[in-house]
């Protein structure tokens, strides 16, 4: 290999080694941790709404100061991930959430448990941007988003374990607290990420240090059985000093990216935690008994997996915007088809509980199947959009404007339930589908090209 090539550009040209395979793991089991405990919270949700008789505006409080948290923390995450570095920030983050996790299991009250949450928030908010960002950066160019949406499909792995234990573990007494106490296996895996993950080569090339870089690269070249270069050159290309703040994201050169990147992360954050947070409890309040609504969320869990594998294969195919407009286009079918299920499972066979839930259950996959899709697609283009020294900033930027509407989604679902019933809901939710669709129209596409890096 020539050592004229930049260190970037090697990483970019070698095929996918057992090296990138342990960073997907290892940022993947951190990820599915993640998904883990937030979906948790919608079973547990259902199980407090009966053991402490919360009324909805207080469920909706608990399923909504998590993502304030997580705006907090998105923000701060990748403005300190762009400064100290991505492995650092991803290891932090899971020290911080798994143990408010394994606190909160100890609340005895609304008040203290709703106070973990935020703190949670905090730690989540902040880990998944900094992971797909490192992720995305050493990636092979060539199949760069498909690794990046295999990475996402690790929350279906997550919500998967959140989903059974759900089933089998918060229905029984005191169920819900051993759920949580289970959150707090993140604090110990944060130790491997902190030892076992590699820095990211663009993040110590912009900060000057060369060295370790190079033996980032040479680690990677090894594992290849690529020879690395005799006389490697002792610094890499000079990047001039971002500010990374939001007025650079709002400059001239990013700011359709930014409109397009934020609506994008807004429509697919309302739509997908207003839906997935009070599912068990919509299904609960709507008749089904409280494990029946925990293998309803479980079925539908399961569609996740060949959503992922499905947007992995064609966004190297299609590119990164077909897919995502593709898969944001299912969603808003899947959404308003859920809302309306019931109606046409009643006109179809009326009193028929079984077709009721078949019916439920089918449009309830298209929507899992979609939803998660769009999510893998996104979180591929996210880390591209922005070059190397604003990456992690901009990403977080996005991210913590996200979960604004993942905190509002869930105060807004029982006061549109209230009003005006599921299908409107539902529909709701299929209009915020619909302006993610549009707005990721004008994102860049970046398929089979390298990561900016000024």
């Amino acid at each position: 290999m020539s050592a004229l090539l930049t260190r970037t550009e090697r990483l970019d040209r070698l095929p996918y080694t057992r090296r990138h395979n342990k960073l997907l793991i290892g940022s993947g089991v951190g990820w599915a941790l993640d998904a883990m405990d937030i979906g948790l919270i919608s079973f547990i949700m259902a199980a407090l709404a009966r053991e402490w008789s919360l009324s909805g505006g207080e469920l909706s409080l608990l399923g909504s100061v998590g993502f304030v948290g997580m705006a907090f923390g998105a923000s701060l995450g990748g403005l300190l991930a762009d400064r100290i570095g991505r492995r650092q920030v991803f290891a932090l983050t899971l020290l911080i959430y798994g143990v408010a996790t394994g606190l909160s299991a100890l609340s005895t009250g609304l008040v203290a448990l709703i106070a973990f949450r935020f703190v949670v928030g905090l730690g989540l908010g902040a880990e998944l941007p900094v992971a797909s960002t490192l992720v995305s950066e050493f990636a092979p160019r060539k199949i760069r988003g498909r690794v990046v949406v295999a990475l996402e499909s690790f929350w279906a792995v997550g919500w998967l374990a959140a989903a059974t234990i759900g089933f089998f573990v918060v229905p029984q007494a005191n169920g819900w607290r051993w759920a949580l106490a289970l959150g707090a296996i993140p604090a110990a895996y944060s130790l491997i990420v902190r030892f076992g993950l590699p820095e990211s080569v663009r993040f110590l090339e912009a900060k000057g240090r060369h060295a370790e870089a190079e033996r980032v690269v040479r680690d990677f070249e090894s594992a290849a059985g690529i020879a690395s270069p005799t006389h490697a050159a002792a610094e890499g290309p000079v990047l001039p000093t971002l500010t990374s703040t939001r007025r650079d994201l709002w400059g001239d050169r990013f700011r359709v990216r930014t409109i397009a990147l934020w609506l994008t992360w807004f429509g697919i954050n309302f739509a997908y935690y207003g839906a997935f947070i009070w599912l068990p409890t919509l299904l609960f309040e709507g008749g089904m008994t409280l494990v029946k609504s925990f293998e309803f969320t479980l079925y539908m869990t399961l569609a996740q997996l060949p959503g992922y594998a499905t947007a992995a294969f064609l966004i190297e195919k299609w590119g990164r915007r077909p897919t995502l407009v593709t898969f944001l286009g299912g969603s808003v079918v899947g959404a308003v088809a859920f809302g309306l299920a019931p109606g046409l499972a009643a006109a179809v066979a009326p009193g028929d509980e079984g077709t009721a839930f078949a019916v439920t259950l089918a449009a309830g996959c298209v929507l899992s199947f979609f939803n998660l899709g769009a999510w893998g697609a996104l979180y591929a283009i996210t880390p591209e959009v922005y070059p190397t020294a604003m990456r992690a900033t901009g990403a977080g930027a996005a991210t913590a404007f996200g979960r604004i509407a993942a905190m509002a989604a869930p105060l807004v679902v029982p006061w549109v339930v209230a009003a005006a019933g599921r299908p409107v809901l539902f529909g709701l939710f299929g209009a915020m589908f619909t302006v993610a669709m549009i707005a990721a129209w004008f994102l860049p596409e970046y398929t089979d090209r390298a990561l900016d890096e000024t």
